[in-house]
């Protein structure tokens, strides 16, 4: 929750009262398979719910890193022209010289620039990181 205290203490105290009363309703009757499966079942369906909300919501920051072979800079500026902020960086591969673009986006913004990128080059390298970031620099509005 990126640094979200308050909410971090409620959501995991909800939690882990819901586990609980579940798992104590589950132990008292071992011989019921439809308690189990129920449990099981829930627990699943809760993790994969809260990666949807999660990727929904969108909060916070995130670093991606392209790396492209030999369209580094037309990436660099179909970003650019969409109002993102790039850094270009020349850098040394496995077969030799590749452009490394730095962008620090919001995350909602990510596939946005995914799809930017594949516009220009399908096989460039993209990796991202969670960011926290700590003071200045151009993040778009």
């Amino acid at each position: 929750m990126r640094g979200r205290k308050a909410i971090v203490w409620a959501i995991g105290f909800f939690q882990s009262s819901v586990f609980v009363l579940a798992i104590a309703s589950v132990i008292s009757d071992l011989n019921n398979p439809l308690k189990i499966f129920g449990y099981a079942a829930g627990f699943a369906t809760g993790n994969v719910v809260g990666m949807w909300i999660e990727e929904k919501l969108a909060i916070g920051h995130i670093q991606m890193i392209i790396v492209s072979s030999n369209l580094g800079t037309a990436i660099a500026e179909k970003i650019r022209g969409e109002g993102f902020a790039v850094t270009e960086i020349p850098a040394r591969g496995r077969n030799g010289m590749v452009t490394m673009l730095s962008c620090s986006v919001f995350r909602r913004n990510v596939q946005k620039i995914h799809k930017l990128v594949n516009q220009i080059e399908v096989n460039a390298f993209i990796t991202t990181e969670d960011v926290r970031p700590v003071r200045r620099g151009f993040w778009r509005a």
